[in-house]
């Protein structure tokens, strides 16, 4: 396969060298030319980074023509654009992503090979960019690919943190944190604008004042100002010339530094206000156990958008015709979480207190500017502030709330006359003991369109989470299902894959049109190419073996079947139920050496958010638990665990073309979506999960004899729940399941250290909130099935062709193109090139 075939046409200074010498030529010119005038490093001296260095900018050359001339096209039609705020954006690697969109890549990876540089190597050398953590930082990624590959006019903000989550490491199978210096060694990809600086103030008084004409014009007076400073990363589309922007915002102090103190003596006081106002965009998110962290988070939130705002107005008033009566016509704001909430309160503010503007025209344009993609059906989840936190950091903002709320209350009255309960759960204050403001109801009220991520999650929340607002605002609530990038997760990650697919299509369309993969069903049963798909799928697993040897020093079979569970460390999203039946099949096999079962190595990968206790046991759980079988001798190898430490975008393009099961077995109800399923099964893994989120979708696309779907439904488990769920009788009731819990619950795993899982054991007998006990014997022969499908090669193979045949329906190509249709109300626009 060629993979720089789709793209578009090269018009860059790469294209003009080559009309006097071949592409690979005038490649290898560029980055001997970025050599010497970026590095300042000859050919015969370079290191691997210099050769990551130069080829990324001799590439970037292409990118940044390319963004000149969407950027003149833009202006010049004067285009309706979408902003996309989010917190998160885990972008991964983008070396390779960004030869694959600019149509470079075998043009590049033979440029290297001509110079006697190892391709592999120097793609290798490039860090995660620190921007996110989960599942909602990479579906912004996602979604700002598919935006610039379809033409959509968009700029997404973020914040540039100098430090990411963490760095992860496994210290008595602890999980340690690190910080992630992701920016150590720099990032060839970005443009400083220090020109488009924002200033931000914060904390201070309002001051009740009226105008000369007897109008009550508040005043946010004696604040503190934090500058925000943007830096560009351009996302360029796959097989376009459009390039789109991810703005990120990095905070400095007004003042860096206090000379007179200095010369006093005061050395740490000089660069005191400097500290204080680069720790906004210092780390992503801040632990907020503590009240300290708790006001970091709350400042961070509303930095991004204040900067972000001021931009997206800037940007707006540069066209002389534009006016405020324009602004929501030329404007799409998408609120990816509540984390960006405070942006409706203040385009508030701007309007009121410096344009003047009245209410109800303010609020016109508020409501039809913003729309808010809710991701969560965990009412804890839901972000809250507690007011006198609000009131000390955001003083005017919090009567802006109070003023949106009456409004609210109106309405609420005028509906339902007299209904204090419905007043009560709908309010933006939360008055049960300390007052605190609801971020999602902020975001619900103050937008034209709410969304779930997957269908179950979307009736879920307007029968559960918001069902008041949904009969208060009528057609307000809509589904838009998740997806993901074909060109990150399929065509970069699994090249081996992408390109049996393409040879069998006969075309490189798929990349872009997903749903074009349905040509691959006719193979499902063709013996030649079912050996053909499972001889990739080993050679995938014989590279991660080698990751698995390096990382965790063990040795695992690519024969075995590769039991895949990737995501972030949650209760909710049921390791522990992974971990009880791996403890199951390990006490069968002790008790039965002869046991038939199919080898099985079962890879974990997640990370716990730092103040997240439980979840770190669950690690801690796994990895001794692990420590313990692969040492034994006893079973001949039939079992191994192996949790690979540092969880990022760059291991899951390892892991998951590898995985023979994916294991999505959240409890029902509780996931929104996923996006990894849709991964795995894009690369040929089977599920085994729940119906839940977007496994639902999943096995509607597949088809019920090609997953695996074990356990209760969420209406069952809210039946069971509301019978009075006693994790004790589920467990006195299965001595199978007994026996393991109590073993899990000794110190067999750790001796000596009689409590090391303490708190797993007591969060499965003591409550077990999230109903993995329930559960458990459904799992357990559900995986029996797993077994026995995997013993027959011919029908997994099968499975696996039309997994990857039919989940097409999974683009993130998809999902935005009903966000523009249905909810941004957004045009393509073409540029030429």
């Amino acid at each position: 396969m060629s993979p720089d075939s789709p793209a578009a046409p090269i018009t860059s200074t790469l294209g003009r060298m080559c009309a006097a010498s071949t592409p690979e030529e005038a490649m290898k010119e560029l980055i001997l030319s970025h050599l010497v005038s970026t590095r300042a490093r000859s050919a015969a001296t370079a290191t691997t980074y210099d050769w990551w260095i130069a080829t990324s900018h001799a590439v970037r050359d292409t990118i940044y023509e390319r963004f000149i001339a969407t950027k003149a096209t833009h202006k010049a039609k004067n285009v309706r654009r979408v902003y996309y705020l989010s917190l998160e954006y885990l972008m991964g690697r983008l070396f390779e992503s960004n030869l694959l969109a600019a149509g470079l890549y075998e043009t590049a990876r033979s440029a290297l090979g001509q110079l006697g540089v190892n391709f592999d190597e120097v793609r290798e050398t490039e860090l995660d960019m620190g921007l996110g953590n989960g599942g909602l930082g990479r579906l912004a990624a996602c979604f700002m690919d598919s935006l610039s590959t379809m033409d959509y006019p968009a700029l997404g903000y973020g914040i540039y943190y100098e430090f990411g989550l963490f760095k992860q490491e496994f210290v008595n199978g602890s999980q340690v944190e690190h910080p992630d210096r992701w920016r150590i060694f720099g990032d060839p990809w970005e443009v400083l604008r220090a020109e488009y600086t924002q200033r931000v103030p914060l904390y201070g008084r309002v001051e009740n004042v009226f105008d000369d004409r007897g109008n009550y014009r508040p005043r946010w007076v004696d604040t503190k100002t934090i500058l925000g400073v943007p830096h560009d990363v351009p996302v360029a589309g796959y097989g376009t010339n459009t390039v789109n922007l991810l703005r990120l915002w990095a905070s400095k102090a007004t003042d860096d530094f206090d000379l007179a103190a200095f010369n006093s003596g005061g050395y740490v006081e000089a660069v005191r206000d400097k500290s204080v106002g680069e720790s906004i965009s210092k780390v992503l998110y801040p632990n907020d156990k503590t009240e300290n962290g708790k006001e970091l988070r709350l400042v961070q939130q509303y930095f991004f958008v204040a900067c972000s705002l001021r931009d997206i107005i800037r940007r707006h008033f540069r066209k002389p015709d534009n006016t405020w009566a324009n602004f929501a016509d030329k404007v799409a704001v998408q609120l990816n979480d509540t984390h960006p909430a405070l942006a409706i309160t203040e385009l508030m503010r701007i309007l009121i207190d410096e344009e003047n503007m009245g209410r109800d025209a303010t609020w016109e344009i508020i409501t039809r500017t913003f729309a808010y993609t809710n991701h969560t059906l965990l009412p804890e989840a839901l972000e809250k502030w507690g007011v006198p936190l609000f009131e000390r950091v955001l003083p005017r903002h919090l009567q802006i709330i109070y003023e949106i709320n009456a409004r609210l209350m109106q309405a609420i009255e005028a509906k339902w006359p007299g209904d204090n309960e419905k007043k009560r759960v709908c309010s933006l204050i939360e008055e049960n003991g300390q007052k605190m403001v609801r971020m999602a109801n902020l975001a619900v009220v103050g937008s034209h369109a709410v969304n779930g991520v997957a269908e179950l999650h979307t009736e879920l929340l307007k029968k559960h989470l918001f069902p008041e607002f949904d009969a208060l605002f009528p057609g307000k609530f809509q589904n838009k299902t998740n997806g993901i990038t074909p060109r990150r997760w399929l065509l970069q990650s699994n090249p081996r894959l992408a390109a049996l697919i393409t040879r069998t299509l006969h075309h490189h369309r798929w990349p872009r049109e997903l749903d074009e993969l349905r040509g691959l069903e006719r193979m499902a049963d063709d013996a030649a190419f079912q050996q053909e798909f499972m001889a990739i799928k080993r050679a995938n697993k014989v590279d991660l073996a080698a990751v698995v040897k390096a990382e965790c020093g063990l040795e695992v079979s690519p024969d075995a079947l590769f039991d895949v569970q990737i995501k972030r460390l949650h209760e909710y999203k049921r390791q522990h139920l992974n971990l009880l039946h791996i403890l199951t099949l390990y006490r069968r096999l002790l008790q039965n050496p002869s046991l038939d079962v199919v080898p099985r190595v079962f890879i974990f990968a997640a990370k716990a958010a730092p103040g997240y206790d439980l979840a770190k046991n669950i690690i801690r759980a796994i990895n001794l638990v692990g420590a313990k079988i692969n040492q034994d001798q006893r079973l001949g190898g039939k079992l191994k665990v192996a949790f690979l430490p540092n969880y990022r975008v760059s291991l899951a393009e390892k892991i998951i073309p590898a995985a023979d099961l994916s294991e999505q077995i959240s409890t029902a109800g509780k996931e929104a979506s996923g996006t990894g399923n849709m991964k795995l099964a894009l690369n040929g893994a089977l599920t085994i999960g729940t119906l839940d989120g977007a496994n639902v979708e999943i096995k509607e696309e597949v088809g019920d004899d090609n997953i695996f779907i074990f356990g209760m439904t969420v209406d069952e488990v809210e039946a069971l729940r509301a019978r009075g769920y006693d994790p004790q009788a589920v467990y006195r009731a299965d001595e199978e399941l007994k026996a393991v819990v109590d073993w899990l619950g000794s110190d067999f795993f750790s001796p000596g250290e009689h409590e090391a899982f303490g708190a797993t054991h007591h969060s499965l007998l003591g409550g077990d909130p999230f109903m993995v006990l329930a559960d458990y014997r459904a799992y357990c022969d559900c995986q029996a099935r797993v077994d026995a499908a995997y013993r027959d090669r011919v029908r997994w193979a099968r499975m696996a062709i039309l997994n990857t045949a039919r989940v097409g329906k999974f683009s993130s190509d998809r999902t935005i193109r009903d966000y523009a249709d249905q909810i941004w109300n957004l045009p393509r626009v073409a540029v030429e090139g």
